[in-house]
């Protein structure tokens, strides 16, 4: 009885930092502050959720493999997160200068006569 109030917690509390990194998302205008507030989505969402398991089904295959997909998540979120940010950074400075053949310059691949 405990351990499911315990576990209905956890859950709850990963449901409201989702709802909060969704609203930080809703609110920022930048590319660059909307990452941060999807981190929490991403990495404390997941420990919740894997707590939660741990206390519904104790040391388990379940709990053991929840574990494993909370481990991989922790580790690749913060990877992503940086190729996000470098892939909208290029992004920013190719738009920033005129480039390609708007510009007066052939596309990629073509000689100049």
């Amino acid at each position: 009885m405990i351990s499911d109030i315990a576990a209905d917690v956890f859950l709850a509390l990963a449901v409201l930092v989702v709802l909060a990194s969704a609203a930080g998302l809703l609110v920022m205008r930048d590319v660059y502050q909307k990452l941060h507030f999807v981190t929490p989505a991403a990495l404390v969402a997941p420990v919740l959720v894997g707590v939660a398991v741990l206390i519904e089904s104790g040391y388990s295959v379940n709990s053991s493999l929840t574990w494993l997909a909370v481990l991989f998540v922790v580790i690749s979120a913060p990877y992503l997160s940086h190729a996000t940010i470098r892939a909208a950074r290029i992004r920013e400075q190719r738009v920033g200068r005129d480039s390609g053949p708007a510009a007066g310059r052939p596309p990629p691949g073509e000689d100049t006569p």
